[in-house]
């Protein structure tokens, strides 16, 4: 595989579906949001998304059944909006890989027709937080007026910049004319592996007001606990081959004359 790819296992026909990403960042917070999403709403995947620029390792599964990291588009029909929602093992490990999924995110917005993009993170902010606020950013000032109304900041003091692609599916979005707000929930900014499923409970709300949903919040904690446990062994073998990749390239520098 030499470029990153989307697999459709169906096209499903939407109403100018709404857009959530989520996926695997500080406190997991987008991860386990999406997540929760795709498992109270019982949606239905439709999409895979593989890349070279995750790292090259596959995951075992329960009976020894390995597969490749990958992203994974699902869809509900809702009463008023559709919904598809992006959640995944990884990000990028390179710089242009983050640009490359992006614009393959972009691809399948364009393709179902997306009216908006909303997604999902979290902010560190070093402290420990019990009433998190959701702070916003947006690529347009009419979303910002929109989103305001919902008690979402829009205060570039917070968040100066947001990296990854949940801050640049707002830049590449805008190129396309398509709506694009991100929301950060303030969280204390552990490591990755560690899941904060209070900033997840408050970005939920948010956004279950948002889009007029009614979730059952209950089950968040146990949900999210397990997925710490998922991901830490992601992260831990991804940690594992980056150290062994380091190693390689050190060894290789040594023969440089």
């Amino acid at each position: 595989m030499e470029k990153t790819v989307v697999k459709y296992l169906e096209k499903p026909k939407l109403r100018k579906p709404v857009l959530i990403e989520g996926l695997p960042g500080i406190g997991n917070v987008g991860r386990i949001s999406a997540g929760y999403l795709v498992t109270e709403l019982k949606a239905k995947k439709f999409a895979e998304l593989y890349s070279p620029h995750f790292l090259p390792l596959v995951v075992i599964q329960p009976g020894g059944v390995a597969r490749l990291l990958k992203g994974e588009f699902y869809y509900y029909k809702g009463s008023k909006r559709d919904l598809i929602i992006l959640v995944g093992d990884s990000q990028s490990i390179t710089p242009q890989g983050y640009y490359e999924i992006s614009g393959k995110i972009i691809d399948v917005a364009k393709e179902m027709k997306v009216s908006e993009i909303i997604t999902l993170g979290g902010l560190g902010v070093e402290r420990i937080v019990k009433s998190p606020r959701i702070i916003g950013a947006a690529n347009n000032e009419k979303l910002v007026r929109r989103y305001s109304k919902y008690g979402i900041v829009f205060d570039d003091t917070a968040a100066a910049n947001i990296i990854g692609i949940s801050g640049l599916l707002l830049g590449l979005a805008e190129i396309e004319n398509i709506d694009a707000v991100c929301m950060l929930a303030e969280t204390q900014g552990f490591p990755l592996v560690i899941a904060d499923p209070i900033a997840a409970d408050t970005m939920l709300r948010v956004l279950s007001k948002i889009l007029n949903l009614k979730i059952d919040l209950s089950k968040l904690d146990a949900e999210a606990r397990e997925l710490e446990e998922k991901i830490r062994k992601t992260e831990e073998l991804q940690k594992q081959m980056l150290e062994k990749l380091e190693k390689e390239e050190k060894t290789q520098l040594q023969y440089i004359g």
